[in-house]
């Protein structure tokens, strides 16, 4: 499972690339391929998808995304909740992750810029 490291390093890639090679049947998981992320006001910093990308390069595998934009999360809530999608309504900040879930599983996705995206 790749998840955002801070700590990211050599090892832990190499690891990653043994694990998923050498193994068959190893599932590559990523909780998301944000190309940034916002731990201050300040910058932004290269979020999840930098480190999903390192271990696609030296793998040639995609991951399995098991949040957002991937359709993981909204199946398994309008399953456990009896609920159709339609009735459901994605709201984010995120433009290449909040609404491209929306437009791509049905979920009702209206408008609202803020946060990374503001415009």
């Amino acid at each position: 499972i790749v998840g955002f490291d801070r700590e990211i390093n050599y090892y832990k890639i190499q690891y990653a690339q043994l694990c998923i090679n050498e193994n068959p049947g190893c599932e590559f998981i990523a909780t998301n391929c944000d190309a940034v992320t916002h731990l201050t006001d300040a910058q932004e910093w290269a979020g999840n998808g930098s480190m999903v990308g390192a271990i696609k390069g030296c793998t040639g595998r995609e991951p399995t995304v098991v949040g957002k934009p991937g359709p993981l999360m909204i199946d398994y809530l309008a399953d456990k909740l009896e609920l159709d999608k339609s009735r459901i309504c994605m709201v984010g900040d995120r433009l290449d992750t909040d609404a491209l879930f929306g437009t791509d599983n049905r979920p009702r996705t209206p408008p609202g810029p803020s946060g990374v995206n503001n415009e």
